[in-house]
């Protein structure tokens, strides 16, 4: 497989995971903020700015904005064009990419792609985010179950399958944590911590399986438990990283019990940490610095999969590089 098309198809997964997940996360704040409209304004307004945070993207936001209020936190996080990391430039991201190996993926799987694409460019969009922006999410989620059930369906298990998983996991893996460091920002004299720590679980479509396992109103230690180091739940840390980690190894063919380049090592014994590790681990540690190392060990396990699979050793100058593309 050429090096090119691992990496349009590692970062098509990544953006189509990294869109789902954001307006999940908007889409479950908003409904839950309607248990709580006897509140004032101000406490209201402060229940935003963590959702900006767990993104990483609070310094452009603060550049952007004057505050965090449902209006300006949703518009950054699902259109602003000065963002980045938008739902419609992650969409737009994943689409390129897919174009850009149109002949390794599915007819079905590029349609459904350009689609939610198109639809995000509409004015359609636009108007249903101002005025109905609960459907507007949905349609995004909608459009992120109907690619990764075509992806399932239509890609043959190869090495095009593996860099999908690895995108796809990796950036769940990562957003999963940056959700539950919203726990570390919980403010308890907002009175709302309760409902945060639902919305947490939403925001992973954890709840129900949360209550299925421990039949009990969300607390802080259980929901670090399971969002970190459940072997079942498809959301958790510890079931994404094992997921990369099995990718690793069929690209490779290495046994699993031994490394052939720095990703499979890093994913190994991260692998091993979450086998083993507590909630009094976290806890002992500090909730926001461990799951800010965990983070940061993704970002050495992303690095070890460019230097092993995409990374050129005689880069080619720009002209060159535009002249290949032709």
């Amino acid at each position: 497989m050429l090096s090119r098309v691992a990496d349009s198809l590692y970062w098509m997964a990544r953006s189509i995971e990294r869109a789902e997940n954001l307006a999940r996360i908007i889409d479950v704040n908003l409904q839950l903020l309607l248990d709580v409209q006897g509140a004032d304004r101000e406490n209201l307004d402060r229940y935003w700015m963590p959702l900006v945070i767990s993104t990483g993207d609070e310094e452009l936001f603060l550049k952007l904005y004057d505050s965090a209020t449902m209006q300006t936190v949703t518009e950054f996080l699902s259109t602003n064009p000065e963002n980045p990391s938008c739902i419609r430039k992650c969409v737009a991201r994943a689409r390129e990419n897919a174009r850009m190996v149109r002949d390794q993926i599915s007819d079905e799987v590029w349609e459904s792609l350009n689609s939610l694409h198109l639809f995000l460019r509409s004015s359609e969009a636009d108007r249903l985010r101002r005025n109905s922006p609960s459907d507007f999410f949905e349609r995004v989620l909608h459009g992120s179950y109907l690619l990764q059930g075509l992806i399932d369906c239509t890609v043959p298990r190869i090495e095009n399958w593996e860099f999908i998983r690895l995108g796809k996991f990796l950036e769940r893996a990562d957003k999963t944590t940056r959700v539950l460091d919203i726990l570390s920002l919980s403010d308890e004299s907002e009175g709302i911590q309760s409902l945060q720590s639902t919305a947490i679980l939403r925001s992973c479509s954890g709840y129900h399986p949360y209550r299925r396992i421990y039949g009990s109103v969300p607390e802080a230690s259980k929901i670090v438990d399971f969002l970190l180091f459940s072997n079942d739940f498809p959301r958790s840390a510890a079931f994404c990283i094992r997921k990369v980690n099995d990718s690793l190894h069929r690209i490779t063919g290495v046994a699993a019990n031994y490394y052939s380049n720095d990703a499979e090592r890093l994913g190994g014994r991260l692998v091993a940490d979450l086998n083993f590790g507590s909630t009094s681990e976290v806890f002992q540690t500090g909730l926001h610095p461990y799951l800010d190392t965990l983070q940061g060990r993704f970002n050495e396990i992303g690095n070890g999969i460019f230097n092993a699979f995409i990374h050129y050793l005689d880069p080619v100058t720009d002209d060159e590089a535009a002249m290949q593309q032709q």
